[in-house]
Formats: structure tokens, sequence, C-alpha cells
């Protein structure tokens, strides 16, 4: 058996089964009419009013979308052609639907604190797309200094951003930051989630809170594109949210997380010090790591596999040839420290010391 440390998806233990299982139930038989028909192309309603109240804006500035990643293409479409900025390295599927489009992008480094702010080039550029808490792919997060900095700089060149914050409630340790949106104000920072990390990534529900103006625009492109959101979805979901189901899941979905992590980070300290450098994220789903730099990870990645363990490479996310990300999100941990054992191997016969 393979393992995978490639998988940025929740264990299946993660998955709240019955819950939702019972709140599909419900929620078909209270709305059924409504949901199981066209409905808003913004989203179901109740839900967008319980994102607004969490949130503290208005309900016409939520679009519930299908994930967080069909939010990006929106916010794309409607801002037209031009220069993309985004972290270096990103999320592999907006790095590459950019490069397909064929976009120039501005490729800002990130470091432990995050996105260095101060090698923002704005010129000409139409976006920022960062991830500022516990990034795909490296688990840093942006500092409080870098963010209020960041704010300030989107406030003083009115530049648009997407604040992509799909991991910022899974947290193991440290206190929580404030959100660019809520440092800026949501003049300029869109801010887009999802409920795939914190309750099951088959629901496809994600949101963006928009100005009410950007909203109104959106509808027409959201029509044209699935001219009715997934409503059954999005009201199972609702029920979730209304039984106040979504706190407690939050904190076991946590606890098993955290448990994945410190057996990650664990057996990387036990295996791997003085040959490569990692990441230590306080939450997420993801680190990173740095082998030598004469060891290319995708050529490693081959033998990985045979070896049985496997990781994705950080070329796929812009990084450079001697970098990876690991992900401790879906096998357990003793599957994680012997997949963390066979890979310390393999680069031990490979690589001199960093």
């Amino acid at each position: 058996m393979t393992i995978s440390l490639a998988r940025g998806i929740p264990s299946p233990e993660c998955l709240p089964v019955e819950e939702l299982a019972d709140c599909a139930r419900e929620a078909l038989r209270r709305d059924g009419e409504t949901i199981l028909s066209y409905g808003s192309t913004l989203g179901y309603e109740p839900l967008r009013e319980w994102l607004a109240e969490r949130h503290q804006v208005e309900p016409e500035r939520i679009v519930v979308t299908n994930g967080s990643l069909q939010a990006f293409h929106l916010v794309l479409a409607a801002l037209g052609p031009g220069r993309v900025l985004v972290e270096r390295p990103t999320y592999d599927r907006p790095r590459n639907s950019l490069l397909e489009e064929g976009r120039e992008l501005g490729e800002v480094a990130v470091d432990a604190d995050g996105l260095d702010v101060d090698a923002l080039d704005t010129e000409g550029a139409v976006l920022l797309y960062t991830i500022p808490t516990f990034q795909n792919p490296t688990g840093v997060t942006l500092s409080d200094e870098r963010r209020r900095r960041l704010a300030e700089v989107v406030r003083e060149r009115g530049l648009p951003v997407l604040e992509d914050d799909p991991y910022g409630l899974v947290r193991f340790e440290g206190e929580p930051l404030p959100s660019l949106l809520e440092l800026e104000g949501g003049e300029h920072v869109l801010y887009s989630s999802s409920f795939s990390k914190t309750v099951a990534p088959g629901l496809r529900v994600g949101y963006l809170i928009v100005p009410t103006a950007l909203a109104s625009e959106l509808q027409p492109l959201a029509a044209s594109t699935y001219i009715t959101p997934g409503l059954v979805a999005q009201a199972t979901l609702h029920e979730f949210l209304r039984r106040g189901l979504f706190e407690s899941n939050l904190q076991r979905v946590c606890d098993l997380l955290r448990e994945r992590r410190d057996a990650m980070l664990e057996a990387l300290e036990s295996s791997l010090v003085g040959r490569a450098r990692w990441s230590r994220p306080e939450g997420g789903y993801f680190l990173w790591l740095e082998l030598p730099d004469d060891v290319d990870a995708s050529e490693l990645l081959v033998r990985a596999a045979d070896a049985g363990v496997t990781f994705v490479p950080g070329v796929e996310f812009g990084g450079a040839p001697n970098t990876l990300r690991l992900a401790f999100s879906y096998v357990s941990p003793a599957e994680i420290v012997e997949g963390i054992g066979l890979l310390a191997k393999l680069v031990a016969s490979t690589a001199a010391p960093v």
C-alpha cells in the first residue's frame, strides 16, 4: 500500500457523515420545494444570511459558490485581463489556470512570515491572490505586522486582493490573526473561503465576500456558468450550522489534524535533522520541506513512489526543484511516521547534509 503524503484532503474520520445525512433529510423535508428547483444564483438565502452574520457584513455581499476555486474564477472573469500577482510558491490550481489563460504572473516570494509585502510590484496588476493563513503549500502564516502593512499598501494603491482562507479556522495553537478583509475594510479586499476543510469537501460549498456592486456583476457570470447553485448541498450545510454542530465538529477536526501534524513534525525531527529544513505550521493541512540544493524532488518522487510513499514536488507550486509539499491531513499518525521514515532513507542515500 502506498502512503500518500500528497493528498490535501481530510481523513475519513473528519467527515460528519451521520450528522450530514440527518441534516439532508431535514433540509429536504422542510424546504424541498425550494431547494429541488432553480434558485438565487448567489446562493441559498438562509446560508447567505448565516455567513453575513458570522462575518458581520450585509447578506448582499455574500456569493455562495461551488467551492472556493470557482470563486477564484468568477473574480478573474469580473476583473478582466491583466497581470495577476501570486505568492511563490502558491496553490497549484489557480497558478495553473492563470498560466493556461496566458496571464502574466507577478510572483512574490514567501518566507517564514508569509508574503514579502515590500517586494510587491503592483504596476499593471489587476489582482493579488494570496493565502495568508496556513498557506497552501508551505503552511506558513502572514505575520500580523505584514498583514497590517499589506492592508495599507492595498488602500494606498487601490489594488484588488483575493484573500483565500480555507484553512484559517483549522488552528491547533497560537492566536487567530485579523483577516485582510477586516484590516482593510472590504473596499479592495475580496474574501473567499469554503467548508471543504471544516465540514466536508464533497458538499462543494464555498463563498465570496465582495462589495455589493461586485456581487451584482458576479450574478450574471454565475448564471452563465451553472444557472442555479447546488441548493440541496447548501441547505444541508445550513441545517448543520443551524443546529449548532459547526463549532464542535471544527474542534474535532482540529484535534484529529493536530495529532497528525505533531506526528509529522516529530518524525521529521527524529529522521531528517541536518538533511532538510521544514516549516512548522500552527494549523492547516500542509508543511513545506526544503532538501539540499543537489536533490531534485521530482526525481526523488519516482523512487519514493516505488518505495511506497508519495508527496507533491515543489515545482508544481512554483517552488524550487529541491522543495516539496507534505500533507498530514489524510493518513493516520502511524502511516505518517512510516512514510517519513521511508522518505528519510531515500534522502539520506541521495544528498549531503544541509
